[in-house]
């Protein structure tokens, strides 16, 4: 099996396989105790915490370790609300952030706060002047990704941090994807990580919140991790994943070189293979190991499904894989194509050879799925048809509605329009791709019986 979703979770690097079992037999006391046994334990504890603050450029009290990225940002979010709630309530986040983030950003709002979510461009980038025209006088908190999750996409930290420190407000930085490949530039506030991101063992998360930061710790108090992160520390785990974030982070500067040559070879060839295809995210600022596409006329899920049995394992922010019957918010933020959907995030090491035999199969893998799902060829000849179409698409769920337009297209003269009938919430996202991917005119939507009308025009 090809793994390609290191972007979800890379594989247990072998120096953190190491460090764990070395570390189960002298890391298992309680580090608060004074006998030696206690005193081992408080070593690797604090050892690790010093290690793991020079490698992302902070102090050692700054820093504390959580059961999860997903908790550093959730304690990191609410604890920098609740230490500035005498400045205001009001959050600002990027619309293609983490779901951590997002829920994190749901649950201040439901206690009454407000939060505004920043736009981003076509390439998944925030600019940094949305932020600036977001902030506001009673801003308690910005949030930004280091890197986007789904189609790898640098934003500006540096610049939406220089924003933020000039109107005085805190900016936190989800830095679980980039943290493996370097230190996160920029005067940020406060910066959340998570260890399985780089090949660490899951269960283990940073929080950083610098010196002078206000920052009050929510839910019950507890004397461990400086009160930000209470239990009983997992050392064993903490261990191995500051020794796996050493040892990527020594061997960055050439593989990033690498992987990226991968990925760029990837990008390139796909559009050339597969008919129908857009290649979303930042061409050039953006991770080295990740890349992402979307085929026309797919079902996500079956994609995924045959690739699989194919020997590859990649995921998806289509609108229809299992998890969810609604387009990733990222790829709807972004305006792109949402449908059959694949991302590929290659974990340090892959194998050119696996990135070729990925090149080989995916095309035929593609017409497989559209086959099965009568999409139309992709030189369809044209018929006499009436100059306004109606599809009626009403029920069925991505690709299909996409699949009948590009059915009856051919036979629309131009000026012509069809009308696609859809209750699905993905047309509204695939359909104005398909038009943009196909150099045609999306007029627009209107309420129609039992879900919307969407209007495209034929320019040529």
């Amino acid at each position: 099996m090809a793994y390609f979703d290191a972007a979800s979770a890379a594989p247990l690097h072998p120096v953190a396989r190491q460090a764990l079992l070395a570390a189960l037999d002298d890391g298992w006391a309680d580090p608060a105790r004074l006998y030696r046994e206690g005193r081992k334990a408080r070593m690797l504890l604090d050892a690790a915490r010093e290690a793991a603050a020079e490698a992302v450029g902070c102090r050692a009290d700054e820093l504390v370790f959580t059961p999860s990225g997903t908790r550093a940002v959730h304690t990191g979010v609410a604890g920098a609300l609740a230490g500035r709630r005498r400045v205001g309530r009001h959050l600002i986040v990027s619309a293609v952030e983490h779901s951590s983030v997002l829920h994190s950003a749901e649950a201040f709002e439901a206690e009454g706060g407000s939060v505004t979510q920043v736009p981003v461009h076509r390439t998944g980038a925030v600019s940094p002047s949305g932020y600036a025209a977001a902030l506001r006088t009673d801003t308690a908190l910005a949030v930004l990704q280091s890197a986007n999750h789904e189609v790898g996409t640098a934003q500006p930290v540096a610049e939406v941090a220089e924003v933020c420190r000039a109107a005085g407000v805190p900016l936190l930085v989800d830095a679980a994807q980039s943290l493996g490949w370097g230190p996160v530039e920029g005067g940020w506030s406060l910066l959340a990580a998570s260890a399985h991101k780089w090949g660490g063992p899951s269960g283990v998360g940073l929080l950083v919140v610098r010196k002078g930061v206000r920052f009050a710790a929510q839910g019950p108090a507890d004397e461990r991790e400086s009160g930000r992160a209470p239990g009983f520390e997992n050392i064993p785990a903490v261990v191995a994943a500051v020794a796996s974030l050493r040892a990527v982070r020594a061997a960055a500067a050439q593989e990033s070189v690498r992987l990226r040559e991968l990925t760029e070879r990837i990008r390139a060839r796909v559009p050339r293979l597969v008919p129908d295809v857009e290649v979303v995210g930042d061409p050039e600022h953006r991770l080295p190991g990740v890349v992402t596409f979307s085929c026309l006329y797919v079902d996500g899920e079956t994609l995924l499904h045959e690739l699989d049995r194919e020997g590859f394992a990649v995921s998806s922010g289509s609108s229809c894989t299992s998890s969810t019957l609604t387009p990733s918010h990222v790829l709807k933020a972004m305006g792109v194509l949402s449908e059959g959907n694949v991302r590929v995030s290659l974990p340090l090491g892959t194998a050119e050879e696996d990135v070729e035999r990925f090149l080989a199969v995916l095309p035929g893998v593609v017409a497989g799925v559209r086959d099965k799902l009568g999409a139309p060829a992709a030189a369809a000849p044209a018929a006499a048809e009436p100059a306004a179409l109606v599809v009626d698409a009403l029920g069925k769920r991505c690709p299909i509605p996409v699949i009948e337009l590009a059915k009856v297209f051919p036979g629309v003269p131009v000026g012509g329009t069809v009308r696609v009938l859809s209750d699905d919430e993905a047309a509204r996202l695939d359909i104005p791709a398909w038009c943009e991917m196909r150099g045609q005119e999306y007029v627009g939507e209107e309420p129609a019986d039992g879900g919307t009308a969407y209007l495209v025009r034929r320019l040529g």
